[in-house]
């Protein structure tokens, strides 16, 4: 349609005024200079269109929300991004140091250890465990009070490292202060578990301890544990 407005634009003057032959030859010879027109302009056109999809193309690459981090996460399985806890101590090992066993062996791996000083485990709660039937059948929440006997479990395994042959050895509860629940613990969470010695007296096998349990990088529990160590 561009090539006939051009053509229209310039036949028509000369068609309306009276012209001589020589200027009509002039015309045919321009004839030639409307087709080099007409190839411009289809030229032109595929360029045009393909300039208007690039920038289509840029607007969508910078309107996406995808960050460098976020598009290489999304290449990597999400089974494959998350690297899982250390073993210090495996079961078998906490099974030989404490005197617990089902249902009441709430320890499941020692992630971090120093010997006298502290200890950091995890205890996978599952909907298996035995106290979910009950607490609660319509929202199975871990009762607190297990999940103070489980950090206690992690203290033991502190107090237990002090001095050589007290293996087997049992612990009891002497008291409990600052006690705070932050969150409840559902099936499927893993919690875990610091417990850190503030002091000892060790006439007497007494041990104050400083205790955090986490879900998730977020406190659902902490308070100050008093322990008393004894023989079988």
């Amino acid at each position: 349609m561009a090539s006939t407005v051009v053509s229209q634009s310039i036949f028509s003057p000369l068609s309306s005024s009276p012209s001589s032959i020589s200027k009509k030859k002039s015309v045919e010879n321009a004839l030639p200079l409307s087709v080099s027109i007409k190839q411009s302009i289809s030229i032109s056109r595929p360029n045009v269109l393909s300039t208007h999809f690039k920038k289509d193309h840029k607007s969508f690459v910078a309107n996406s929300t995808l960050s460098d981090d976020d598009s290489s996460s999304a290449e990597t399985p999400i089974e494959l991004r998350y690297p899982a806890f250390p073993t210090v101590m495996d079961i078998n090992q906490i099974r030989e140091l404490l005197p617990h066993r089902f249902p009441f062996l709430l320890v499941d791996r020692l992630i971090e250890y120093t010997p006298g000083v502290s200890a950091v485990a995890i205890k996978n709660v599952t909907i298996n465990d035995n106290f979910f039937p009950g607490h609660f059948p319509e929202r199975p929440i871990m009762p607190g009070v297990l999940m103070v006997e489980a950090m206690a479990q992690v203290g033991g395994l502190v107090m237990l490292q002090l001095e050589p042959g007290l293996a087997g050895a049992i612990f009891f509860f002497a008291g409990i202060d600052k006690l705070r629940f932050r969150k409840p613990v559902t099936a499927g969470d893993t919690l875990v578990m610091r417990m850190t010695l503030v002091k000892l007296q060790k006439r007497f096998g007494i041990a104050k301890m400083e205790g955090k349990a986490y879900v998730g990088g977020e406190v659902v529990c902490e308070g100050e544990f008093l322990l008393a160590s004894g023989s079988e």
